[in-house]
């Protein structure tokens, strides 16, 4: 399926773009525009490897193509470094926003980890403070393109630190303020959420909602500390849950599929799985099962009735969209309007929303397919 400059594909005659979506795993500095990261380094006087907006593009995409989470979370060293003062986190994030709305997002939650913005000076509850401000600028920008748009923040805690407890009580403190979950990132495989217990402990005494990266880097033992440990609500990625499921045989396009109990319990909980196609294939979350978007156990997922939701992770690094990553599986998987229209609703059933909010962003989406 061809995906035009603008970024836009066509499926039954419609513009997949235009479509309503939610985005629900979509880091904040994964997603800054090159040309800003450039404009950013200019003012603090770093430097970037590439002067050129697209060069730089190019830069970001060849780098993240490594095959390791590990060489693929270095590159956020560079769009780290210029969101250190209040001034770029609130630029970034309304550009993020902005760019959001532009791909047909009508509720997204953006992670990221304020302990990585305090280089500069800036505390916890400024960093948070400037990215909340430069989400509502982005929203009131997007309202007046006629798009209306909701995004909340998703305060993570890098689980490789010893401020995990810090975080989950910064997240509560701005739950009425923009924040709207919890997460964990960083380096997976050797730091399960069981190292993270008590700011886990803390967060359900304050019920207070949280996914977890789980099922990328490490396997099945990582998706259970995650539903045990960290009581997730979500998973983020969780595309090795497939581990747990035998094929027992084939015939034809008929697959009898045996369920280990993890899998079992994720997929008839109906915990959502924040699959992000493009990513995976790049930090080789899938390699047991290949090296193409044809291998990625997406589909064997959503046949046998996982929550299956479909994400960007990273757009800068993936040089991908919501769009995309929909044609992307549309091509490859033979897939209909109905099939996105059902990865959308299990996104916003999944959303870190009051029901009603959940009910009525439902309303919107299945709206929005049928006209």
């Amino acid at each position: 399926m061809p995906i035009d400059q603008h970024g836009d594909a066509i499926l039954d005659g419609v513009s997949i773009r235009s479509l309503p979506k939610v985005s629900l795993h979509d880091h904040l500095d994964g997603g800054v525009r090159p040309a800003t990261i450039i404009e950013l380094a200019d003012e603090i006087g770093l430097d970037v490897p590439e002067s050129d907006a697209d060069d730089l593009a190019d830069w970001f995409a060849d780098k993240s193509d490594s095959g390791s989470l590990v060489e693929y979370l270095k590159t956020f060293d560079l769009t780290i470094a210029v969101m250190q003062t209040r001034e770029g986190l609130t630029r970034v994030a309304r550009e993020f926003v902005e760019d959001l709305a532009a791909d047909g997002v009508i509720y997204g939650e953006v992670r990221w980890a304020p302990e990585q913005h305090l280089t500069r000076g800036l505390s916890l509850d400024e960093v948070v403070a400037a990215v909340q401000e430069g989400i509502e600028e982005g929203e009131d920008a997007a309202e007046s393109r006629g798009h209306d748009i909701r995004v909340g923040q998703l305060i993570s805690s890098m689980r490789h630190t010893d401020r995990s407890l810090e975080i989950a009580r910064l997240a509560v403190d701005w739950r009425t303020r923009g924040a709207v979950g919890f997460d964990i990132a960083g380096p997976e495989d050797g730091f399960p959420p069981s190292r993270l217990r008590e700011a886990f402990d803390y967060l359900a005494s304050e019920f207070f909602p949280a996914t977890v990266h789980a099922g990328e880097a490490a396997g099945l033992d990582s998706i259970r500390s995650a539903l045990i440990d960290g009581r997730a609500l979500r998973l983020g990625h969780g595309v090795r849950i497939a581990e747990d499921l035998e094929v027992v045989s084939r015939a034809g396009e008929e697959v009898l599929v045996q369920f280990g109990d993890l899998a079992r319990w994720v997929r008839d909980r109906e915990i959502p799985l924040e699959l992000s196609p493009s990513s995976n294939l790049q930090t080789g979350a899938i390699e047991r099962w290949g090296t193409t978007l044809e291998d990625h156990p997406f589909d064997l997922l959503y046949q046998l009735g996982f929550a299956v939701t479909v994400n960007v992770d990273n757009r800068t690094m993936s040089r991908t969209s919501l769009t995309r990553e929909l044609a992307l599986l549309a091509e490859t998987f033979e897939y209909g309007l109905d099939d996105l229209e059902a990865f959308q609703l299990n996104a916003a059933a999944g959303a870190f929303l009051p029901v009603e909010e959940r009910e009525e962003l439902i309303d919107l989406i299945a709206d929005g397919f049928d006209a």
